[in-house]
């Protein structure tokens, strides 16, 4: 416990909390953080102005980060004939459709990301119940809806993010391995606020970004300049 409270000391002192960071001051500044024994993930936090109550202030979306997640990712089709051959052949981890249901029914999702032919939605409907909750169902939003297969299956493995604003108009997501490069790092995460940025509601007014923050799995957050990252477009 001792050696607990004397390493979170350590860190808290590298962070000023009265202190607004650049995107490439928090970058660094969270890379000097590192204190867990595994590759932490660079997450961030983002508090929009949006109302997500009303379907016109919904913010969701997914984004292909250039760097990657870092991440190994299950995936798994439910196509049938010809596109259940270019899923496979796509590097898909697992393709079924009516045998596929009938796991997830059974609680075996060994898999991350769920991608659906559209004419096999009425299929996944069946599930719906079970994947709604884990964030694992199919959405035309997020492009795991498509007749294009081969794309979606790499777009997942090569590091697409998927992101929804919650309830509170919250967006959390990973941006990569404490380990990357502070360029990769970069890129990650200006890529991915132009998709938050190109996301936002006709609807929405005043200040599209409310606060933002970088952190890592197991230390406390940076704040970020939001007026930076709204002039990422």
């Amino acid at each position: 416990m001792a050696k607990m409270v004397k390493r979170l000391k350590k860190i808290l002192e590298k962070v000023d909390t009265n202190k607004i960071y650049s995107v490439n001051e928090a970058i660094e500044t969270v890379k000097e953080l590192k204190s867990a024994k595994f590759d932490e993930t660079v997450e961030i936090a983002l508090k929009l102005n949006v109302d997500p109550r009303h379907a016109d202030q919904m913010v969701r979306g997914s984004v292909v980060l250039p760097a990657g997640t870092g991440k190994k990712v299950r995936v798994a089709v439910i196509a049938k004939d010809a596109k259940a051959d270019e899923a496979k052949n796509a590097g898909a981890d697992i393709v079924g459709s009516d045998d596929l249901v009938e796991e997830i029914q059974k609680g075996n999702m060994n898999f991350d990301v769920l991608i659906a032919t559209p004419n096999l939605m009425g299929l996944v409907g069946k599930v719906g119940r079970i994947l709604g909750p884990k964030g694992l169902m199919p959405n035309p939003k997020t492009g795991t809806v498509t007749m294009d297969v081969a794309q979606a299956v790499n777009n997942a493995k090569s590091g697409q993010v998927n992101f929804r604003v919650d309830k509170q108009g919250n967006i959390h997501a990973g941006l990569g391995k404490v380990s990357f490069s502070k360029e990769q790092l970069w890129d990650n995460v200006s890529t991915f606020i132009k998709a938050i940025n190109k996301h936002k509601p006709a609807a929405a007014k005043g200040r599209y970004i409310k606060s933002a923050a970088l952190s890592l799995t197991m230390s406390p957050s940076v704040k970020l300049e939001v007026q930076e990252l709204l002039d990422m477009k």
